[in-house]
């Protein structure tokens, strides 16, 4: 019998397979806990994070909510650092909910991806 942890660390590694971040176009990387969410902007050919946002001290209104002003900070901390683009990985979590409300509003806060 496979985990829920487990399926999740196979799909990773099939999307991880093909997904590369550069310094140009790094690679939004999402982690998604009960109580948090956290996103990376990962330059993979130095592995040094760029730069990086989370939930931590945001409150008020739904996961989901959250989640979509995390997105807003990482885009504009991106933009900040002179990054447009960017290569998102979902880090084998299912595209909905939290990750997709995140991915939403890092592209309307002006990612491309």
């Amino acid at each position: 019998m496979i985990t829920k942890k487990e399926r999740r660390i196979k799909i990773k590694h099939r999307i991880r397979k093909r997904i590369f971040g550069t310094a140009q176009r790094p690679r939004l990387s999402v982690f998604r806990s009960n109580k948090g969410i956290y996103v990376q902007a990962i330059n993979d050919h130095e592995g040094k994070t760029i730069v990086s946002a989370s939930s931590k001290g945001l409150t008020g209104g739904t996961k989901t909510e959250i989640a979509a002003q995390v997105g807003k900070a990482i885009a504009e901390k991106c933009i900040a650092a002179g990054i447009t683009e960017a290569v998102f990985d979902r880090n084998g979590y299912l595209y909905h909910g939290r990750v997709k409300a995140l991915a939403d509003a890092a592209r309307e806060g002006g990612l491309k991806f």
